[in-house]
């Protein structure tokens, strides 16, 4: 018996609701499904989206307004021995580099579309669809019993994220700072007058543990040293939460099972770094591909059809490679110990910032607008 889904997408994190509110605006109809959860505690993390990421989630009337989106004008990265690159919106000739995201926030706005939208159905149990979308996060297990290897490089890192409140005003500047192995970012929230700052902090498994366990005033004086005092006294105002890092590529991202097609998409199908800002730029870019791919698709064709599953496939692989692999290799670069390394790196910074052409195109790709 045929489904009554076109689209069943397990997973119901900010991939797995945008793809199911522009799917059901193409008229599929679609079950959406997440796995019972503990109550969550706070929800410290915000994310750097670029362009297209707010394009599709203005699609969906869902971008949040400018307290919870703050754009970002300028971003300052800090080398360990006095290298520097900067990048202004305004040379780019954009209104802003990217914006911070306020998570809870954003989530809030697409749980309350998916209540509206008739065309999609929140189901308690997996559902059977013509085809499953995969966005379970990095820990799937649909992705398990579909039998598909993930590959996963730990980088022997943890990342800490919290909020503070600063004695200066962010004016609208991201920060980043690498040290001695350690990455640094204060990222701008609370709209364009604020001062409070998103942090999130990649150090060693230990460091991340005896900071999440330090006290409040151990824990700021360690982050103002580490920001070198940049935005002065910091207070801390949410939770510490920690997670460990990897690189992680599926190795298939779409196929046919016993139950029928499927594709993988966001941290299901891919995990990046970080200190690039990248990894939830990824995974809507996943939904916009596989949103053209099914809307533009020959009317005789299934949602199902391997060719066209195999086409999405290929698109974002390629974007993965250019997107990850840049994310990888910077981490590794400012992840080694050795003077030599600090030195290299820090040279090699100072030429990309007088670089011109090859730094407008970094910018402009990091942006989503390659130019």
């Amino acid at each position: 018996m045929a489904s009554s889904y076109d689209i069943g997408i397990r997973g119901a994190g900010i991939v797995g609701r945008t793809l199911a509110l522009h799917l059901a605006a193409k008229r599929l109809r679609v079950a959406l499904y997440a796995a019972p959860s503990t109550p969550a505690e706070s929800d410290v993390r915000a994310y750097a989206l670029n362009q297209p990421a707010r394009a599709l989630l203005e699609g969906v009337r869902c971008w949040p307004d400018t307290a919870r989106a703050t754009p970002v004008l300028r971003m300052e990265v800090h080398g360990d021995e006095g290298g520097e690159v900067a990048f202004d919106a305004a040379l780019q000739g954009t209104d802003a580099l990217n914006w911070i995201v306020d998570v809870p926030a954003l989530e809030a706005q697409l749980a309350e579309a998916v209540r509206f939208q008739p065309l999609i159905e929140v189901v308690d149990t997996p559902p059977q669809a013509t085809l499953t979308v995969v966005c379970e996060g990095r820990a799937s297990r649909t992705r398990e019993e579909l039998g598909v290897d993930f590959d996963v490089t730990p980088y022997g890192q943890w990342a800490l994220a919290a909020r503070v409140t600063c004695a200066q005003g962010h004016g609208q500047v991201a920060r980043q700072w690498f040290s001695q192995g350690e990455i640094l970012a204060f990222l701008p929230m609370g709209g364009p007058g604020g001062n409070l700052c998103a942090v999130v902090w990649s150090v060693s498994p230990d460091r991340a543990s005896a900071l999440q366990a330090a006290s409040d005033m151990e824990f700021t004086d360690a982050l103002q040293a580490a920001s070198h005092d940049a935005l002065g006294a910091v207070t801390l105002e949410s939770a510490r939460k920690v997670w460990p890092l990897q690189h992680a590529l599926a190795r298939r991202w779409s196929g046919q099972s016993n139950t029928g097609a499927w594709v993988l998409a966001g941290d299901a199908a891919h995990n990046v770094h970080p200190l690039a800002g990248q990894g939830l730029n990824l995974g809507l870019g996943d939904v916009a591909e596989l949103v053209r791919v099914l809307d533009t698709r020959p009317y005789w064709r299934s949602v199902a059809d391997p060719k066209l599953l195999r086409a999405f496939e290929r698109a974002r692989k390629a974007d993965f490679a250019l997107v990850g692999g840049t994310g990888d290799a910077l981490q590794q670069l400012f992840a080694h110990p050795h003077a030599a390394a600090a030195s290299l790196r820090n040279w090699g910074m100072q030429g990309f910032n007088a670089s011109g052409l090859l730094k407008h195109w970094v910018a402009r790709r990091a942006m989503g607008t390659p130019s």
